[in-house]
Order: structure tokens, then C-alpha cells, then sequence
């Protein structure tokens, strides 16, 4: 029998991750352009318009009614939370979360790349209604970032862009608490309640050892439901969906490695003379049979996170790109919002992520990746201060209906921009820089 010549490695869930997160940024990058040239436009009334439709779904006694803008907000971006949720999961179980040793270092610097543009903000901008915004800088884009990353080292270490992901994926989880604790308005306790008995309800699905994905899903829907009327962001509902999803598998590996070479043999054995599979029926059930067998083998959580990862990084977030970053430039943008959020951005990521990197490997609590040096780690630490998304996100939950939001955007994208062109300058570098281990370690 002849061996296909097509390359059949396996691709690991964190090269197909940082696959899908470069792709899927430069769509965004198309996105906010779009919307800004809209937004500056003859164009710019009807977009506005078209973002404030009001559509109505349910019942007409207990009808959910939100605009377009609210829908993608705060419908659509919780499949995004729940992307982030699956991931932090995964990551926290068997990805680079999971050993302390490998941990340390994104997390440290994740918590400097949080902590210092916060202080910067507060620092620059003082009290009154701007205060509302200190979070804005502390996020990372992560397709952005990893989508520029790709683009000016596309042969760079791994090692440079496990840190960069990890590092953003542990931001994210920090966005997540800081929304859930400081963005959210008046609670509902009724429908809160409701909330917390939905949560069991899939706890239990997990205790009852349920693989299938279809009832998360539609307790998923409820839940989400109710977190919206409780008064805390509905998005949050993705990060605790995602929570619940089972990681254990209905076979282990040793049985699925019987079943599957069984299965292939009988497939080999049954094969047609003129090597069509629609000819054969036995070699279309050996075909079933495999696929039966390797979804027994894929845990629940890692086939959910597959099936919506190119709907986040390609239908979700490039909607929230173009609801997000139409800021009509003509305007006044002046304050200290903008300069607050720039100088977040573009000197708290990169002095924050970098002082805590060196800061953590200094005290022997972690160790700089196989292959990377400082000017490379400090060109990641310049590309996590392009926050766009959830930075635009926390804006708009921290100013909507202000004129301060339209000067935090201009900040977020001004901001961004800068932290960008930097990054892939010094991270150029840095990867073409030849690694001296004394001063690696």
C-alpha cells in the first residue's frame, strides 16, 4: 500500500491555539480599521444606528430585549469568556499552568503586567468619574499580540510564545475577576439564586459522570440568562460554564490504542480493488468506528474548546472589533484618559511583565524558557500592552454612555498601536540574537 506524502504530524492543542489566536488577529486588525474609517464617515449615523436596533427574543411576558451592540457585548463575548475559562482549564490541568516550576514565570509576569499599568492610571488620571477606568490597561489582546508575535518571528522559540500566551491567558483570568468584582451593578438576588442552582445543576452533570456536551450547553444558555438579569455581567456566565466541563475521558488511551489499531487492521484488510471507501461497507464502518472511538478518547472540555475557537477568534471577535472601535476622531479627546491609558499600555505592560519576569528569576522561582533571551521576553512584555479587545471591553463597562468612552478608546488604540510597533521591533531582535546562557539564567 502506498504512504500518503502529505505531512501527518500531530499538532498539539497549543500550536493549533496560537494558530488559530494569529489568524484570527489579522481579521480583527481588518475589523477595527473598518470601523474606524465607518465611524469617520458620511457612514458614521447609520452605523450608529444599526448598533443601537433593538432585537427581541423570548416570550412576550418575559422577552429579552437588547441592541445589536448589547447582543454582541454581552451574548456573543461570552463565548469568548468561555473560550478563556476552557483554556485557563486546560492550561491550569496539563498545559504550562500546571507545573509550578513552568507557572511561575508568566504568572509573575502577568500579575507586574496588571498590577503596574493600574498604578500608572490611577497615578496619571487622580480621582472623579475617569477613576472608574483604572483597569483598561491591565489587559493583553492575545491575538493581537500572538498575531503580531507570528507575523515578525515566525521562527521564534516556542518557549517565547508559551510565555506570551500563558502569560496573556492568566491576564485574561485576572480581567475576569476584576469585572466580576468591580464592574458589576446592582445585584438581583432572585435571579442570582437562580444563577447558583443553574451552577449545581452542572456540577451534578459532572458528578454524574455526563460526557455528553449538550446538556452543559443548555443549562449553559440558562445560566447565562440569568447572570445577565442578576446585575453581574453576563459574560461571567462563560468563565463558570467553562468551569464545569468534564476533562475526564469514557475510554484511557491504552483501550483507545486497541480499539483504533483493531479497527484500522479491518479496514486494511477489507479494502477495495479499486480503492474507493464508498465501495466497501465494511471499511465504512471500521471508519465510524474510529471516529466513535476518538471521541471517547477526547475529554469533553477539549472538544468543546475545538469546536468554538475558530467562532470566537473569527465571528465573535471581529464583531466586538467593529461594534467596539468606531471612535468618531472629530471629537474633543483631550483629558487625561488617553494619556493614562497610553502610558498604561505602552510603559506599565512592558515595565511591569519584564520587572516581574526578571524579579521571579532572580529569586530562583522560575527560569527563562530553552532559547529565549531578556530582549526577547521584553519584546513579548512590549506586545501584551496591546489590549484592544478586553481593554475596549472594561472601557466600555466602566464609561458606557459617558463621553469618557470615546477618549479611552482613542487611549486603548493609540495605546495599542504604539505597544505593537515597539514589540515587534525588540522582539525582532531578540529572536535573532544568538542565546548566552550565563545570561539567560
Amino acid at each position: 500500500m502506498d504512504v500518503p506524502s502529505d505531512d501527518v504530524r500531530p499538532i498539539n492543542p497549543f500550536q493549533e491555539f496560537f494558530r488559530t489566536e494569529a489568524a484570527g488577529g489579522a481579521l480583527l486588525v481588518a475589523c477595527a480599521c473598518a470601523a474606524l474609517v465607518v465611524a469617520n464617515s458620511r457612514w458614521a449615523d447609520a452605523y450608529h444606528r444599526l448598533l443601537s436596533l433593538t432585537i427581541t427574543i423570548g416570550p412576550r411576558d418575559h422577552a429579552l430585549a437588547l441592541t445589536v451592540h448589547q447582543w454582541i457585548n454581552d451574548a456573543f463575548m461570552a463565548v469568548f469568556f468561555l473560550l478563556v475559562g476552557l483554556e485557563v482549564k486546560r492550561e491550569a490541568l496539563a498545559g504550562e499552568l500546571a507545573s509550578p516550576r513552568h507557572a511561575a514565570l508568566p504568572i509573575a509576569g502577568a500579575i507586574g503586567g496588571m498590577v503596574v499599568p493600574a498604578f500608572i492610571y490611577v497615578l496619571t488620571n487622580g480621582g472623579g468619574a475617569a477613576a472608574r477606568g483604572w483597569a483598561i490597561p491591565m489587559a493583553t489582546d492575545i491575538a493581537f499580540a500572538l498575531g503580531v508575535l507570528a507575523l515578525v518571528a515566525p521562527r521564534a522559540p516556542s518557549g517565547l510564545k508559551t510565555f506570551l500566551a500563558a502569560s496573556a491567558i492568566v491576564d485574561d483570568m485576572g480581567a475576569v475577576l476584576v469585572i466580576a468584582l468591580f464592574y458589576t451593578r446592582a445585584i438581583a438576588w432572585g435571579a442570582l439564586a437562580m444563577a447558583g442552582l443553574m451552577l449545581l445543576l452542572l456540577i451534578a452533570l459532572n458528578v454524574l459522570r455526563v460526557r455528553r456536551l449538550t446538556p452543559f450547553l443548555v443549562l449553559g444558555v440558562g445560566l447565562w440568562f440569568f447572570v445577565h438579569e442578576s446585575g453581574v455581567h453576563a459574560t461571567i456566565a462563560g468563565v463558570l460554564l467553562a468551569l464545569t466541563i468534564p476533562t475526564r475521558t469514557r475510554v484511557n488511551a491504552a483501550q483507545f490504542s486497541a480499539k483504533a489499531r483493531a479497527l484500522l487492521d479491518h479496514f486494511d484488510r477489507t479494502e477495495t480493488a479499486t480503492a474507493l471507501v464508498l465501495t466497501s461497507k465494511s471499511q465504512q464502518e471500521a471508519i465510524i468506528g474510529l471516529e466513535r472511538a476518538s471521541e471517547g478518547i477526547m475529554a469533553p472540555l477539549v472538544r468543546l474548546e475545538h469546536a468554538i475557537h475558530g467562532l470566537s477568534a473569527f465571528v465573535v471577535m471581529p464583531l466586538f472589533a467593529f461594534s467596539n472601535a468606531g471612535v468618531g476622531l472629530h471629537g474633543s479627546l483631550g483629558g487625561g484618559v488617553p494619556l493614562a491609558v497610553i502610558l498604561g499600555l505602552a510603559i506599565g505592560k512592558p515595565l511591569g511583565i519584564t520587572g516581574a519576569a526578571l524579579a521571579a528569576v532572580r529569586l530562583r522561582l522560575a527560569t527563562l524558557p530553552d532559547g529565549v533571551n531578556w530582549t526577547a521576553l521584553h519584546g513579548c512584555a512590549w506586545l501584551a500592552g496591546i489590549g484592544f479587545t478586553m481593554s475596549l471591553f472594561i472601557a466600555t463597562l466602566a464609561f458606557e454612555g459617558t463621553t469618557l468612552l470615546d477618549t479611552a478608546k482613542f487611549g486603548i488604540l493609540t495605546g495599542s498601536l504604539l505597544a505593537g510597533i515597539v514589540g515587534a521591533v525588540v522582539v525582532r531582535r531578540g529572536t535573532s540574537m544568538r542565546v548566552i546562557p550565563w545570561m539567560g539564567r
